[in-house]
């Protein structure tokens, strides 16, 4: 299967869909994402707060040495934690995480959460910025990113995210971080594109959606993130639903599909609570 890609600001291309990493680890992990990359996924998730970098690093690396593909196919983005903000800390952490993963340039570095209250996420951007100078990171980026945050490190830096990877699912559609992202010129990704255990497979308008395209409700759901412009960060374990996952170029759902899967957003639509504003995540 030929994954579509999309064009970042940087100039830089990452597939229009990826597979999320977490909470896989251990040999279940490193199963895993053999399976997903056995499938066609060419854009693997982590982060060092998921504490599986070296599973997903080894996966990569076994399945591009047993295939004889080219490194550059494969697009391999991780996180840096809020305990790591600092400066020298973050090029440090970088240097660990290029190790755990086993290779000699990250594809895409995002800070995980902007952690506020601790209030040093714009020198955690600089080091990104002067790892992406280096050559050690081709693409930087951000995770739960407020506007007001984007606007801080675009001030301080110059620079503005390739990325910014939010929470964002039917039941919370972040229409105006998608405006803002629109306007800056920043890729929305979406972590738990699904809704995790919230997932609105019940809701009529993803079921007649699939029952109208003869697919599942999940396949419904991605395929609502990628007509949105988001690309949607899948995790599934179980290589079936990899698949399935996956599958979603086949088809498309109509402006009424859309806008009736929309309509399910919630005010407090957020899976845990986790308003960047006061989370704070080490």
């Amino acid at each position: 299967m030929t994954i579509p890609t999309r064009t970042l600001n940087d100039g830089n291309e990452i597939p229009a869909i990826g597979f999320g990493t977490y909470p896989l680890k251990g040999d279940e992990g490193y199963q895993a994402v053999r399976s997903a990359l056995d499938h066609g996924y060419r854009l693997l998730d982590s982060a060092v707060n998921y504490q599986n970098e070296a599973e997903v690093g080894r996966a990569a690396r076994d399945w591009l040495e047993d295939n004889g593909v080219d490194r550059d196919e494969l697009t391999i983005q991780t996180k840096l934690p809020g305990r790591h903000h600092d400066y020298h800390l973050a090029i440090a952490s970088v240097e660990e995480s290029l190790e755990r993963l086993g290779l000699q340039r990250i594809d895409v570095l995002l800070i995980h959460w902007p952690n506020p209250i601790t209030n040093k996420y714009r020198d955690a951007w600089r080091a990104l910025v002067d790892l992406r100078a280096s050559g050690v990171v081709r693409t930087i980026g951000v995770s739960n990113f407020t506007a007001q945050h984007l606007a801080d490190i675009v001030e301080s830096s110059g620079e503005t995210p390739a990325i910014n990877q939010i929470e964002l699912h039917p039941y919370f559609i972040q229409e105006q971080m998608r405006a803002e992202h629109h306007q800056r010129g920043i890729l929305t990704q979406s972590w738990s594109p699904l809704g995790k255990a919230n997932a609105p497979f019940a809701e009529r308008p993803v079921g007649d959606a699939a029952k109208a395209h003869d697919v599942t409700p999940a396949q419904v759901i991605l395929r609502w993130q990628v007509q949105l412009g988001n690309v949607p960060l899948p995790k599934s374990g179980t290589p079936e639903r990899q698949a399935e996952n996956l599958d979603v170029f086949s088809f498309e759902l109509s402006e009424a599909e859309m806008s009736a899967i929309s309509g399910l957003t919630r005010e407090d639509g957020r899976l845990f609570g986790g308003d960047p504003n006061t989370h704070e995540e080490m």
